[in-house]
């Protein structure tokens, strides 16, 4: 029953001591959540990295009597619970090793098999930020991508506002629960974008937008995207930390230039100058980098595939992996493979020339 999973999950997320990290390592060793709940302590304890503290309030009464009234809560105001194994969990996000075992979700909002990109940068939002914006989005609508930010002043509520316009669906990650809007000026974003995208969030019911939130939401908005795109920023800030994070996670990182003298531009140059990030002037850029296709022109791609092709010992890993395993993205690729990420972009693109692999939008690639 999916209600009885979704208890033991909010029992575990909130257990002092555990964490995300911890708690999937309960859960891949016990089989389920529930399994982990009711397995014997001293069994627990005989995990590797598992010790006493880690567990020491997982028994603990009150932690049922908590889950079940936020779990009334998510029932009574019709919150999607994600587990990190449902199949609607934001895939890229289920790859970060820190991502939360439990996501709150609000809206009409698909990211199954979608484009994801994250847009941040300040608070104090200047002509040439909105108007990069504005840009942007629009150019963007033929690629049909969802946008994701985290719903603050300046950049973040501009790109939700612009998507919405374009029709596009836009994501706000928060740093609280779900019982309430923060900033309470973007209440009315909040709304719009439930009909066309969502809210999402880690944190409980009765959350406060305390700092440290701000944190922890920056890396899911780092994790559940393909790629982190820093409008405008000053030497310090939120958006350089989820860019950071961006990078940790080996997500593609990119950043708008602007003039040297302009305070709000300065953060993006230094990512550019220190290849943190690389630079765009346009969505157009945006598509190239990532192997972008516009969906109706999917179809008309066609390469042939070669018979008899001689591929060598490396080659070969590669393609019999994407024979067995489908469509697969270069990273899932690479770690399977074991090949560094370099070294497994040049296989596939010998691969390519071959005839008997092809890239698809995302830097995802299949067998022919």
């Amino acid at each position: 029953m999916k209600n009885k999973e979704v208890l033991y999950y909010l029992i575990l997320q909130s257990a002092e001591g555990i964490g995300d990290i911890n708690a999937k390592k309960l859960i891949s060793h016990c089989g389920s959540a529930q399994a982990v709940i009711e397995e014997k302590s001293n069994n627990l304890k005989k995990i590797t990295g598992i010790g006493s503290y880690t567990i020491k309030d997982l028994n603990n009464p009150s932690l049922y009597r908590t889950a079940e009234k936020e779990l009334e809560f998510i029932n009574n105001n019709n919150i999607e619970a994600l587990t990190f194994v449902n199949e609607n969990y934001p895939k890229n996000l289920k790859h970060c090793i820190d991502s939360p075992i439990l996501l709150f979700q609000k809206g009409n909002l698909n990211v199954k098999d979608q484009r994801i990109i994250s847009i941040v940068g300040t608070r104090m939002i200047t002509n040439y930020g909105k108007s990069f914006l504005e840009e942007f989005i629009a150019e963007l609508q033929k690629y049909n991508p969802v946008i994701a930010s985290g719903l603050a002043y300046g950049i973040d509520i501009y790109a939700h506002q612009q998507a919405i316009k374009n029709n596009l669906q836009t994501l706000a990650v928060l740093a609280h629960g779900l019982d309430l809007v923060y900033p309470k000026n973007h209440k009315k974003e909040a709304l719009e974008m439930r009909a066309n995208g969502g809210l999402l969030t880690e944190f409980w019911s009765k959350t406060n937008p305390d700092r440290e939130n701000f944190v922890k939401r920056n890396r899911i908005v780092a994790g559940l995207s393909e790629a982190t795109i820093v409008i405008e920023s000053a030497t310090k800030g939120g958006s350089l930390i989820t860019a950071g994070i961006a990078n940790s996670y080996n997500r593609d990182v990119f950043a708008v230039p602007g003039r040297t003298t302009d305070e709000y531009s300065k953060g993006c140059n230094h990512l550019i100058k220190t290849n943190q990030a690389a630079l765009i002037n346009s969505a157009e850029d945006l598509a190239y980098l990532l192997n972008w296709e516009i969906e109706e022109n999917n179809s008309k791609k066609v390469i042939q595939k070669q018979f008899f092709v001689e591929l060598d010992e490396h080659e070969e890993i590669i393609y019999n992996f994407l024979l067995k395993e489908g469509k697969q993205n270069l990273d899932l690729i690479a770690l399977n493979c074991q090949y560094p990420i370099h070294k497994t972009a040049n296989l596939l693109l010998n691969l390519e020339l071959k005839g008997v692999t092809r890239p698809l939008p995302g830097k995802i690639y299949e067998a022919v």
